[in-house]
């Protein structure tokens, strides 16, 4: 038998390979795409973030997340440094990142020519039986054709997913900083309740004491010890919601064993002296929103999909078949026949019932969605946008209402009845009230302190991305520090 042949029918292939396009080193790299989403967190955030691969990399990261808060009162900018660099969701999220780059990467790559090799006839040559070697290589032409077309659209993919992650990132920032917030927050709730509770104590022990001498009825005593019994439980629940708070804030930070022993301050930082307009704030949104970029890139996507589909819309499969049969015969008389029959064989399929028209048509629907969906987020962008910036313009001025008015206010009925008091103009119960008025006060302004911060949170996350309409955490306005005491 002659095989020298052979070489010849591998042409075809060989052919259409040379037709594959280059791979792009930006899908090779060990962290594709990793170093874009970075580079956009910065600017937004002003934190760094890491992709850890190794396990080099992730003892190094636990080392440095340890040094950051063990036995430490973190701010605000600390807790968001920690959770960028310790969260093992965002690393995931990171990871899907690699796995789009590598997906682009298989889209790249031309598909392997199928080889097959069979022989017929089975039976002793002296017999007369018949005996052929027939070999094929099958090569997907359309494969081929619309490799380019389906690489933009992997291309398409893996640079959503690469916002995805910036998205992902601006999300979390912005959860933890709001969770340090509710965290503090609740802790200066408890300080203004067990003040107010010690006050009720005294209020209690007094009330009892005049009842056992009968200078205070038995309503009277109810009344003392049913407000002490309400303030002790309202006292109970502010304890267990501070510890859920700082317990979420350790989630997101993604700490356990010796790393959750770290505290948060005492108080929230005092209100700033002034805060001012965000110019064009829309404009900024739309042009800084993570969650409308990536919209843009879906309708992208959906376009290039499109063009894909009208290309093999008639003929969905076309495989191109090349071979050579080699055949040995042997006749009665003893002689041998050697025979070469190259042959080349065209598969497709015939568009009788599937014309494609449906396809096409699903494909027209598909991106006329995603035009929807992208301008919807626009108008989406823009009214979070203006919705942001007057919550936190509101939320100042009522936090410096309560500051600057109402706890003033009160202070000065508590100074003015403790006067009173020392000359013997009042009692000891309208005392105990104006004290518990005034810490109702003081906490009132600490609720309103925390919706300022909240909406400082939301404001940014408004520009950039990540909050809970698709916003993120960070930069515009006065950034969060540690304040107070030695914290919880």
């Amino acid at each position: 038998m002659r095989v020298s042949k052979i070489p010849l029918v591998l042409g075809l292939p060989l052919f259409l390979g040379a037709c594959a396009t280059a791979v792009p080193g930006s899908y090779t790299e060990p962290k594709a795409g990793f170093a874009n989403v970075a580079s956009q967190i910065t600017p937004a955030i002003g934190k760094r973030t890491v992709f850890a691969e190794t396990q080099a990399e992730n003892e190094a990261l636990k080392k440095q997340v340890h040094s950051m808060v063990h036995q430490k009162t973190i701010s605000a900018d600390t807790a968001v440094q920690v959770a960028l660099l310790n969260n093992k969701g965002l690393q995931a999220s990171y990871v899907n990142v690699g796995l789009s780059a590598a997906e682009a990467w298989q889209q790249s790559t031309p598909e392997n020519p199928i080889v097959s090799i069979g022989v017929l006839g089975i039976g002793a040559p002296e017999l007369g039986a018949y005996r052929a070697i027939e070999g094929l290589i099958r090569s997907n032409v359309l494969d081929a054709t619309t490799r380019k077309q389906r690489m933009a659209i992997a291309d398409a993919s893996f640079r959503q997913a690469q916002l995805n992650a910036v998205n992902d990132t601006l999300a979390l920032a912005n959860q933890t900083r709001k969770a340090w917030v509710d965290a503090v927050a609740a802790f200066e709730a408890v300080s203004y309740l067990r003040r107010a509770k010690a006050t009720s104590d005294a209020g209690s022990e007094l009330a009892m004491r005049l009842g056992e001498t009968g200078a205070l009825n038995k309503a009277g005593q109810a009344r003392e010890q049913a407000f002490n019994a309400e303030l002790a439980g309202q006292l109970a629940q502010a304890r267990l919601n501070a510890t859920r708070s700082k317990e979420a804030l350790t989630r997101l930070m993604g700490l356990w064993g010796t790393g959750v022993d770290y505290y948060v301050p005492d108080a929230l930082p005092s209100l700033p002296r002034s805060v001012g307009r965000v110019t064009d704030i829309e404009a900024k949104a739309l042009r800084n929103r993570v969650d409308l970029r990536v919209a843009k890139v879906g309708l992208e996507a959906q376009a290039k999909a499109f063009g894909l589909t009208d290309q093999t819309r008639i003929v969905s499969d076309l495989e191109i078949v090349a071979g050579a049969e080699f055949e040995r015969e042997v006749e009665g008389s003893g002689d041998i026949e050697t025979k070469t029959l190259p042959q080349v064989e065209v598969e497709f399929a015939i568009p009788i019932y599937d014309t494609g028209k449906a396809r096409m048509r699903k494909a027209e629907l598909s991106y006329l969605q995603a035009a929807n969906v992208l301008a919807e987020k626009a108008v989406n962008v823009r009214s979070e946008a203006r919705g942001a910036e007057a919550s936190y313009h509101a939320a100042y001025k009522i936090a410096r209402h309560y500051r600057d008015v109402l706890v003033p206010l009160r202070t000065t009925v508590e100074e003015e009845g403790l006067l009173s008091y020392n000359g013997m103009i009042t009692n000891t119960f309208e005392l105990l009230t104006d004290v518990r008025e005034k810490l109702a006060a003081s906490l009132e302004a600490a609720n309103a302190k925390r919706e300022f911060y909240m909406a400082q949170a939301d404001l940014t996350a408004a520009i950039y991305g990540g909050g809970e309409g698709g916003a993120g955490a960070g930069g515009e306005g006065a950034s969060l520090a540690a304040g107070g005491g030695a914290g919880h």
